[in-house]
């Protein structure tokens, strides 16, 4: 697999999991704070993370079918970024995992004491 498959999984994971964690402080403050223009913040961030969900779940496909993993497993990845900060420990496992496997891939070297 190339490393650029991983790098743009790993871009998208982040992105939704930012937007989705500004989604959710946003509709704390317009419902349950009440704050004033709380409802254009979370109608912004809201549009914004739906789109790049899209381009999420396009990355994350991709990443899952070279990986060929089974369907469960890329069900798990596909939607960690419907869950509060689950993208970012779904990315940190996925990449441990597949960091090994991406060509050219540098070994790190022992530390030596």
């Amino acid at each position: 697999m190339k490393s650029s498959v991983l790098t743009r999984y790993r871009v998208m994971a982040y992105v939704t999991g930012v937007l989705l964690i500004a989604l959710t402080l946003g509709v704390i403050a317009k419902y349950v704070l009440d704050i004033n223009g709380a409802g254009t913040f979370t109608t912004a961030v809201g549009f914004a993370h739906g789109w790049l969900y899209v381009v999420y779940l396009v990355f994350a496909f991709d990443l899952c079918s070279k990986a060929k993993w089974p369907i469960g497993r890329m069900a798990w990845v596909l939607l960690a970024g419907t869950v509060p900060t689950a993208a970012f420990f779904v990315e940190r496992r996925v990449t441990r995992e597949l960091g090994p496997k991406v060509v050219g891939a540098e070994k790190p070297e022992p530390v030596k004491v």
